[in-house]
């Protein structure tokens, strides 16, 4: 049986706290607001019959909620743990802080990584005696509907941690990618960066509307995503594969690649593309629609995962 403790029980915390004990793992969860445990541990309840519901749990709520131990103690939280997934705010004095407590209290095998989004771990683990053991696992939002995990170590992450960390995500379910070196906002968000960044072109040039750009996503690019990877559709896209595509398309993207000058999200583009936004989906039905969201992922998870691969 696999010991985990989950620090942190805000949206991520939670959210990981459902992955690792919907795997069968004992997790323990503590964070430094006793009241962000206690509503933690009712989303967590709140959500586990849903994915029931939708074939994303194989065992009862009731034994998967059983797994989950809210502590008062950080220490006692990471006593026994062999796998400790921080999720303190993104900011690197409090994870200097954070790391430097987990160091003192924690098992000395075990591994300590961070879900930190952007702060690579090298910027908070530096002086820490038993830095080799620390990394990111950065999960995408929400970790037990989106299994995608990079794992990003530090220069001086023993790679055995790296090896037991991807381990440890694929039998918790997860699909773990691994980045070699520490990059600003890793790779998931360099990939999405770079679409919002000519999204924002395109709308800044009044190329299309806000609505169709997100049709050309979502209707479009986003169906074939959702199975496939970017190399593996301009491989299936011309018919000597890919060596075949770029050598058709190759000239036009290089001409695209040219007209992508930089552009900044200036407050002008950003308010007019919030009011759209807005005009389509008022403010107040935010927790509605990320319950449309979850549901849809949830669909989704469930298809993918009774097709063959």
């Amino acid at each position: 049986m696999t010991n985990v403790a989950v620090i942190g029980a805000g949206l991520i915390g939670r959210a990981w706290a459902i992955v690792f004990a919907r795997a069968g793992f004992d997790v323990t969860l503590w964070d430094q607001f006793p009241l962000q445990v206690t509503q933690a541990m009712t989303y967590i309840a709140d959500r586990l019959p849903e994915l029931h519901d939708a074939g994303l749990l194989a065992d009862e709520p009731r034994t998967v909620l059983g797994r989950i131990r809210p502590l008062q103690s950080m220490w006692e939280a990471v006593r026994d743990a062999e796998y400790i997934q921080e999720n303190g705010p993104e900011r690197v004095p409090v994870k200097q802080t954070i790391f430097t407590e987990l160091e003192r209290a924690a098992r000395l095998d075990a591994v300590i990584a961070s879900s930190s989004s952007g702060i690579p771990a090298s910027a908070f683990t530096e002086n820490l005696k038993t830095r080799a053991r620390c990394l990111i696992a950065h999960p995408v939002n929400p970790p037990y509907l989106v299994p995608l995990v990079e794992i990003c170590p530090a220069p001086w992450t023993d790679p055995a941690i790296t090896g037991r960390t991807r381990d440890l995500m694929i039998s918790a379910g997860q699909v773990p990618a691994t980045v070699n070196k520490e990059i600003d906002g890793f790779a998931l968000n360099r990939l999405q960066g770079a679409l919002l960044a000519e999204a924002f072109r395109l709308l800044a040039e009044d190329v299309v509307s806000p609505a169709d750009l997100d049709a050309l996503v979502k209707h479009g690019l986003g169906l074939r995503w959702s199975f496939m990877g970017p190399l593996e559709t301009i491989d299936l896209n011309a018919p000597g594969g890919l060596a075949d595509y770029c050598n058709r398309y190759g000239p036009l993207y290089a001409a695209m690649q040219r007209q992508m000058t930089p552009l900044d999200w200036d407050k002008t583009l950003v308010d007019r593309l919030h009011t759209a936004m807005r005009a389509e989906f008022p403010v107040n039905m935010q927790p509605v629609r990320q319950e449309w969201r979850d549901r849809r992922l949830m669909a989704l998870l469930a298809h993918k995962a009774a097709q063959p691969d």
